[in-house]
């Protein structure tokens, strides 16, 4: 097919995408520390070890949320640089949960390979829709790039699941960590009104969350 100029200057290459939550610019590169994404090694010297990452071990699951999340980005597979791709395994234990969270740069695909999980991601403002569905081995769901989503595993044994994300650095906001275990704390008044709640839950939330933390 025949691409025109114009169409072609609408295109989005994977160098447009960005791979960290922000890059500011600065006129001296002396100073430049981080770039978005990672600088390349001289294709001669690459080897299978750059290409290659075991996920075949369970994750740790003994935890407040139940699950564990092993990611396979570009910090374990240097080869998946400017490739804007990257995956996760997610265990869970019987009726274990990853939490609602986002990705700012990436939509996700995930794959039941074993047991029962009710997933489901939340449209944005002002609908603020839940689109939800109780998975079994074998079923896919996708959550679009930068929507609240979640993943429960409503049975009574272990559930295993496999994510594809569409970024080399997908990035992962966990809300509830983010609002009430930030650092510095955002202020508990402030997060009272925001959320509709007393004072004092915001401030026991805060504590919670930093003694998860620490």
């Amino acid at each position: 097919m025949h691409v025109g100029r114009r169409s072609q200057g609408n295109l989005r290459t994977p160098a447009a995408n960005p791979l960290q939550d922000f890059c500011v610019a600065v006129d001296d590169p002396l100073h430049g520390v981080f770039v978005n994404g990672k600088f390349c090694k001289d294709p001669k010297l690459a080897k299978a070890g750059d290409f290659y990452f075991s996920v075949k071990m369970p994750g740790d699951t003994d935890n407040p949320v139940g699950s564990n999340v092993s990611a396979v980005n570009v910090a374990q597979i240097p080869g998946l640089n400017t490739l804007g791709i990257s995956a996760a395994r997610i265990d869970f234990a019987p009726y274990g949960q990853n939490p609602p969270h986002t990705h700012p740069r990436a939509t996700e695909i995930l794959v039941v390979l074993e047991g029962t999980l009710l997933v489901g991601f939340v449209t944005s403002n002002p609908n603020n829709t839940l689109i939800s569905k109780v998975l079994n081995k074998g079923d896919v769901f996708v959550f679009p790039i930068g929507l609240i989503h979640f993943q429960f595993n409503i049975g009574k044994t272990n559930a295993v699941a496999f994510a594809g994300l569409s970024s080399q650095n997908p990035g992962v906001i966990t809300i509830a960590n983010a609002v009430f275990g930030s650092d510095p704390a955002i202020d508990p008044g402030f997060l009272a009104k925001a959320f509709q709640l007393d004072k004092g839950v915001v401030e026991d939330l805060q504590k919670m969350f930093w003694m998860d933390s620490s």
